[in-house]
């Protein structure tokens, strides 16, 4: 039986089953426990030999990262379980958000060589907007590690009573290994932390996720009860909308620090990722932003944050002034053909007035040393909330 929609704002998310983050506890444990495992295999063959290859290092970051991604996920899988989010209920476009966040991943995809088809109808929905882009962004991450062919995504809409409906449909298994004994097996990766988290994302918004696997092939189905029709009544129109960019006093004087009520973490899981070859200054960005719930990682230089992107874009990219060079500009450059909503905060070392992007001429927001934990945290909130 499904779970009963959000039907106003501030509602509470339903409460999860004991047992249920049980098994959730202890698949975390071992998805950490494994690749850390591997992790020290590779680190005491190191200490004996004093020696590792290119392969082995690869080997190593691999697993760590692996260990490191699992972790990211129970801390949001944690946040769904507090029992303190709060549902907005915001009016929201929901073809150009999930096509923002296929925009957003495209490198990723291209980078695994995977095919990501699209059938989306254009539709609305009510819903909390945080939640459904970190269902989207969680969709994708359990679609890109669990399949073996192109990822088929179909937005429509049901015929009576009209909801809007999200299937996702991928191989989780090789066409040439299908085995009858090998079920289980092949339901593993399915079946991984990555799953929990859409789950769970999906149950906390009031959705039922739909899953079925049969001969091979995952068809995961999400129906959203609050849709937007021509014929909605006034009611349903009359639900918050998500509105332009607030002026740049709004937003800064929002209280940057952290909360123990609410949705205290509206952008829990977003990535950012700075740049700056000073450790001082990447301690100080990263103490200013601790509370929010993201993923950070830190390189040196642009040079190896060009690098970083290749493989997958982060959600924001903080960056010294130093490092704005010709690197830099490239690299934005073919961001924003991808992503024109992306999100670059520069940092100066002179006194400098906070300024979001909507009020520089160039797009960037600033902010200098000396305004980073009062301001950043407002900066990054505003910045990173303009793909929603």
């Amino acid at each position: 039986m499904s779970s009963p929609p959000v039907t106003a704002a501030n509602d509470a998310a339903p409460a999860p089953s004991p047992a249920q983050w049980a098994d959730i506890v202890q698949q975390l444990g071992a998805e950490i426990a494994g690749p850390l495992s591997v992790a020290l295999d590779r680190i005491q063959g190191l200490i004996s030999t004093g020696q590792i290859d290119r392969q082995g290092l690869r080997a190593l970051r691999e697993a760590v990262g692996q260990a490191r991604e699992a972790g990211i996920t129970g801390q949001q899988l944690a946040r769904l379980a507090s029992g303190r989010l709060r549902l907005a209920r915001e009016r929201l476009h929901l073809t150009q958000m999930l096509r923002g966040v296929l925009a957003h991943r495209s490198r990723e995809t291209q980078a695994r060589g995977i095919q990501v088809r699209q059938q989306l109808r254009a539709v609305e929905i009510i819903a909390d907007g945080s939640l459904l882009f970190a269902l989207l962004n969680a969709l994708i991450d359990w679609a890109l590690v669990s399949t073996h062919s192109s990822i088929d995504l179909k937005l429509d809409v049901t015929p009576w009573p009209a909801k809007a409906r999200l299937t996702c449909r991928f191989a989780h298994r090789s066409l040439d290994l299908l085995n009858p004994g090998r079920g289980a097996e092949a339901l593993q990766p399915v079946n991984s932390l990555a799953w929990r988290l859409v789950e769970q994302t999906a149950v906390t918004m009031g959705l039922l996720p739909l899953r079925e696997d049969e001969a091979g092939i995952t068809v995961l189905t999400l129906e959203f009860p609050q849709t937007v029709s021509e014929e909605a009544s006034e009611a349903e129109l009359d639900a918050p909308v998500r509105s332009a960019p607030r002026l740049e006093a709004d937003v800064m004087a929002t209280d940057p620090g952290p909360s123990t009520t609410g949705n205290s973490k509206p952008l829990a899981g977003s990535h950012v990722l700075i740049v700056s070859p000073r450790r001082e200054l990447r301690t100080q960005i990263q103490s200013a932003i601790s509370h929010m719930g993201l993923i950070v990682d830190v390189v040196d230089r642009m040079e190896d944050a060009a690098l970083f992107c290749m493989e997958g874009l982060p959600h924001g990219i903080v960056f010294e002034t130093a490092q704005r060079n010709e690197v830099f500009e490239r690299l934005q450059q073919e961001i924003l053909v991808e992503v024109p909503q992306f999100c670059f905060v520069e940092v100066l070392d002179v006194e400098h007035l906070t300024q979001l992007s909507t009020a520089t001429p160039d797009g960037l927001a600033r902010i200098s040393v000396g305004h980073l934990v009062d301001a950043l945290p407002s900066v990054l909130t505003f910045e990173l909330s303009k793909a929603l």
